[in-house]
């Protein structure tokens, strides 16, 4: 079968950085099943591990954590998906990755494909919806208000694959005041289209940009990017009591500064669920139904933004290039198999 991976860890701009493949089919395992994969979407944790993982002597490691497809087979002990079922999902990342024609994935943590969106607009869901759910709700607990904050949250990177989907969960599933950042004009206007309330540039110092909007401290931050950056901000404009969530990778995160207000800091990663076997796993496919059928009521809208062609090695080293660059809003998406 047809595969994107990658044998030595090499900046995107190497043409063996990622390379067409051509390996056996896998096997499904019990509780697993076999997907025929049509469209993937590229996240920062492809570029992450690019960067970081050494693959073993002569084996590719494959990427990929988003997947829309087709259930091809099941395995012996799975019960909750027959063949030919759209699916979707975000995979797991102690197994091998997305970019393959044929993937094999634990059926707890998939979903049915919402029915509304066409391929590419589901495939640039479930990661990033996994992420800004589990943080939003199981991580800050929005619905626990902080006692005399501001009923609000700041979502720092608010056009990014997460921030964006976190915009309309908490827009459409809260009665929080949205704020989000960006720098950019588009960027801006991407953000506001999703149905943040204000929008702060993030290139400016955060605690006087929230400040000047009047509407007090927030209870809650969800920082999605450069949290070491804009750590000092956020220490000085979050509520007395509350809650910060981060997903990135700081070098050093000094919280010391946030022990004076009680704040909690909180680590989101989505893939502890999969990587763990946790007894609530199958919680990840039942959220991803739920996104579905948010998606499909016309709630939340698709974070798809931009296609790059076929999945192949030339396109997915263009996707991840765009990733890296920092540019990137919203989702970029490749579809079928070169």
């Amino acid at each position: 079968m047809k595969a994107v991976g990658f044998y030595r860890s090499l900046p995107i701009d190497s043409d063996e950085a990622l390379v067409d493949l051509d390996i056996p089919a896998p096997t499904p395992g019990p509780r697993d099943l076999l997907v025929r994969v049509q469209a993937v979407s590229v996240n920062p944790v492809d570029t992450k591990v690019r960067a970081r993982v050494t693959p073993a002597q002569g084996q590719p490691h494959i990427l990929g954590y988003d997947a829309v497809g087709v259930v091809e087979a099941v395995g012996s002990q799975a019960s909750l998906f027959q063949p030919g079922d759209a699916v979707f999902y975000a995979g797991d990342i102690g197994r091998p990755g997305t970019n393959a024609e044929l993937h094999c994935v634990d059926e707890r943590i998939v979903g049915h494909k919402p029915a509304s969106l066409s391929l590419a607009e589901a495939a640039a869901m479930p990661l990033t919806a996994i992420t800004a759910w589990e943080a939003l709700f199981d991580r800050l607990d929005v619905r626990k208000a902080v006692p005399g904050a501001a009923d609000a949250i700041l979502i720092i990177g608010g056009a990014g694959g997460v921030g964006s989907i976190a915009t309309q969960l908490a827009r459409q599933l809260t009665d929080l005041t949205v704020i989000t950042t960006a720098s950019r004009p588009e960027t801006a206007a991407w953000s506001r289209a999703l149905g943040a309330h204000h929008v702060v540039d993030h290139t400016k110092p955060l605690a006087a940009e929230v400040a000047a909007l009047g509407l007090g401290a927030p209870g809650f931050v969800f920082s999605t990017t450069n949290t070491s950056q804009h750590l000092g901000q956020i220490a000085d404009l979050i509520a007395a009591q509350g809650r910060l969530v981060l997903i990135d990778d700081p070098d050093c995160l000094d919280i010391l500064p946030f022990k004076r207000k009680s704040v909690s800091t909180h680590w989101e990663f989505m893939f502890t669920r999969s990587m763990f076997n946790t007894a609530d796993i199958v919680e990840q496919g039942r959220l991803l139904d739920e996104v579905a059928r948010l998606v499909d009521a016309g709630t939340l809208k698709t974070t798809f933004a931009e296609s790059f062609g076929r999945i192949s090695a030339t396109n997915l080293r263009r996707a991840q290039a765009m990733i890296e660059s920092g540019r990137a809003k919203g989702k970029i998406v490749l579809e079928g198999w070169a």
